[in-house]
């Protein structure tokens, strides 16, 4: 971006986070940050893939590495260990009836191309046994997401795959209640290689269709058969460039479109917001810090036999 100040707020806003994670709060402060809110088998995952550029499960290569908040100081380099660690720590936070749970595992991928991104599940209609008892969760999980994309620090990431009705997805219909004008949402189009052959989304890329502030960019991830394979994924960015480079409905649009292109505007997008939310955040920041101190001063000479103190203790 040509300004190093503005290239490190991501990586300070990150390291709040984590700050904040790590002794159970968020100091009420709403920080910056981008949520993936998609339905099942959005590609999700698949997008987050090509972000961290590596395959799940994947190996990392020296010096990339991941580490868990919860097990700080330990790092992972294969990712099956990093998916055992996952399991286990939500049989911790849920138990093995596998409930669910809106305490977040952090996991950052230390590489150059990640995004702090919260991965959001929406599965509509999901049913799961909790003990013996089957358990409609729709509410509790609708809930859960809500927490992070009412915030107007959050930006919404919507994944919907191209081969269904636009109109119908879960991510857009949830991000539209919070976000009606769409200023704080970026939509995401996947699986358009799948459509129905005659069919495209032009007119949802132009952003002519339920249009967003933000706009929509679209993506090509690999296909489960190229996942069971393990095809490289600088393989399948190259695959996906051919994709809209060739493609009579996209290639006039194809440096607007894939997974580099996104990487990049949500970079910018992110820092952008970071920007625009930094003078309340540093005010509110000051605010609490000064009446954190005021209080701490009030213990500075604090004698636990003076009566006045035992007073006020037992009234407060």
């Amino acid at each position: 971006m040509g300004n190093r100040g503005m290239e490190e707020l991501i990586p300070k806003i990150n390291k709040l986070q984590d700050a904040f994670s790590s002794i159970g709060q968020s100091c009420n402060l709403d920080l910056p940050q981008i949520a993936v809110v998609g339905g099942q088998s959005a590609g999700k995952s698949s997008v987050l893939e090509n972000f961290v550029g590596r395959s799940v499960p994947f190996c990392l290569s020296c010096p990339e590495y991941a580490e868990f908040l919860h097990c700080k100081g330990k790092k992972f380099v294969n990712f099956d260990e990093v998916r055992m660690e996952i399991e286990a720590e939500t049989d911790r936070i849920t138990g093995s009836n596998k409930g669910i749970s809106p305490i977040p595992i952090n996991l950052r991928v230390y590489s150059p191309n990640v995004l702090n991104l919260t991965l959001i599940d929406l599965p509509g209609m999901t049913k799961v046994a909790v003990g013996d008892q089957p358990v409609d969760i729709e509410h509790q999980i609708r809930d859960m997401i809500l927490q992070f994309i009412t915030k107007d620090s959050c930006l919404i990431l919507a994944v919907t795959p191209a081969n269904t009705d636009l109109a119908n997805s879960d991510a857009l219909k949830i991000a539209k209640e919070v976000d009606p004008q769409g200023l704080r949402t970026v939509g995401v189009i996947t699986k358009l290689d799948l459509m129905d052959k005659g069919t495209d989304a032009r007119d949802i890329l132009e952003n002519k269709l339920l249009p967003l502030r933000r706009g929509y960019i679209g993506v090509v991830n690999r296909s489960q058969k190229d996942i069971d394979g393990r095809k490289d994924i600088c393989v399948a960015l190259a695959a996906e460039r051919k994709f809209f480079l060739s493609h009579p409905a996209y290639r006039h649009m194809a440096e607007r479109m894939g997974t580099p292109h996104l990487q990049k505007t949500l970079n910018q997008q992110l820092t952008n917001h970071i920007r625009d939310t930094l003078p309340g955040l540093r005010s509110k920041l000051q605010s609490q810090l000064l009446s954190l101190e005021k209080e701490v001063e009030q213990y500075r000479n604090f004698r636990p036999d003076d009566p006045t103190r035992k007073t006020k203790a037992l009234f407060q």
